[in-house]
């Protein structure tokens, strides 16, 4: 018999998608199998693959799954025996203390008060919701974890700020090991945490800024339906070719993905059944000469979208080596020595349990060198008819 005690990461989760969670290696046919024979029960009954599991359930699977090592097994065991000697205690002392018996049991066979956090979570042990051991080159890569920049940290989530060059997450052209998502999930492992940290969004590799990051399976689930419904607003500062003829404005064209050997891109305009509506409001941080520093909100969240937006306007980002001027590009790495994208995730505005979070994370050094080294352009208004320079 295998046992797992459900935590928070899995709570208001259908049983069919927790077994395929907490145990990826297994088949969904074994699942399946093992459901319609009535091999599972959820608190000692049996139960079918819709039931919804809340925190604190206990579930009992009558299978031996390969990916489950002997120890596990039996340690699943002792635990189903240790969960039940604690809820019995639990109900005896308040049987004693004339309490309703069933006050402090989150769900029989739940949990007493003064269980042990790793015990509780019934994923501590062998970190079975994290999948395969690390390969050569994950260990190798193990530094990343120490190199994280922690903007701030909860109970709930984290905010990373992510340096340019790194990849958000693995996929072809990131060698093993070398994505922020790999760097996060080691530097979980050394929190002991039960769950792989997960980024709720994305950044491209050349941006830098900040991410959110979840720390449980609630939380993840929270995150995502924010963002997905805009409820997160997110700012970025991005320098660009020329100066805009309005300090504010909304660009908003629909993009359009194509992918070639060369890597995928966005095309704007295109009204098609592939295009997206795709939204961006920006606002000039400071005019320089042959530049502007501008700050931008996004409205909708699409790839490139920022990127692609400015260049179908005529001001590109400085360093965009795949929308940008390219000519303008060599002359600002050389006269300015900008070696990136000049582009970054500078702040984070949202609601948490009720509370407004907003999160800043200035240009780094690299980026601020660049701008130190412009000329700002001399300020302009009409006023009575007559032009006033100051």
């Amino acid at each position: 018999m295998i046992t797992r005690l459900i935590d928070r990461n899995f709570a208001n989760m259908r049983l069919d998608r927790f077994l395929r969670k907490a145990f990826p290696e297994e088949s969904l046919s074994v699942f399946f199998s093992i459901i319609r024979k009535k091999k599972v029960r959820v608190n000692g009954v049996v139960a079918k693959a819709n039931l919804m599991l809340q925190e604190g359930d206990l579930v009992n699977i009558y299978e031996n799954f390969k990916s489950v090592s002997d120890e596990e097994k039996d340690m699943s065991l002792a635990q189903s025996a240790q969960i039940k000697a604690d809820v019995d205690a639990a109900r005896e002392a308040a049987l004693d203390s004339g309490e309703n018996p069933n006050s402090n049991i989150i769900a029989f066979p739940g949990t007493a008060p003064a269980r042990d956090k790793a015990t509780a979570t019934g994923f501590a042990k062998n970190k079975s919701t994290w999948g395969k051991a690390l390969s050569g080159a994950e260990k190798q890569s193990n530094w990343g974890a120490k190199e994280l920049d922690i903007v701030i940290q909860t109970e709930d989530y984290l905010v990373v700020n992510k340096p340019s060059g790194l990849a958000s997450q693995p996929g072809s052209g990131t060698k093993p090991g070398e994505s922020l998502v790999e760097y996060l999930w080691e530097w979980g492992r050394q929190e002991q945490l039960d769950f792989k940290p997960t980024i709720a969004h994305r950044l491209d590799q050349e941006t830098s800024g900040m991410l959110l990051v979840a720390l449980h399976g609630d939380t993840l689930r929270d995150l995502t339906r924010m963002i997905r419904e805009h409820e997160v607003d997110k700012y970025y500062y991005a320098l660009v070719k020329g100066n805009l003829a309005q300090d504010r404005g909304t660009i908003s064209e629909k993009l359009t993905r194509t992918d070639a050997a060369k890597g995928s891109k966005m095309k704007v305009g295109v009204d098609d059944k592939d295009a997206k509506e795709a939204i961006t409001h920006y606002r000039v941080k400071q005019h320089y000469i042959g530049y502007d520093l501008v700050k931008i909100k996004l409205e909708t969240g699409r790839m490139h979208q920022i990127r692609a937006h400015f260049a179908s306007i005529g001001h590109p980002l400085l360093g965009d080596s795949r929308y940008g001027d390219f000519a303008l590009n060599r002359e600002v790495k050389k006269e300015l020595g900008l070696h990136r994208l000049f582009l970054h995730s500078c702040r984070l505005e949202f609601d948490w349990q009720g509370e407004k979070k907003v999160l800043d994370c200035p240009l780094p050094k690299e980026l601020q060198a660049v701008i130190d080294q412009l000329k700002r352009k001399p300020y302009e208004r009409k006023e009575n008819n007559f032009r006033r320079r100051r």
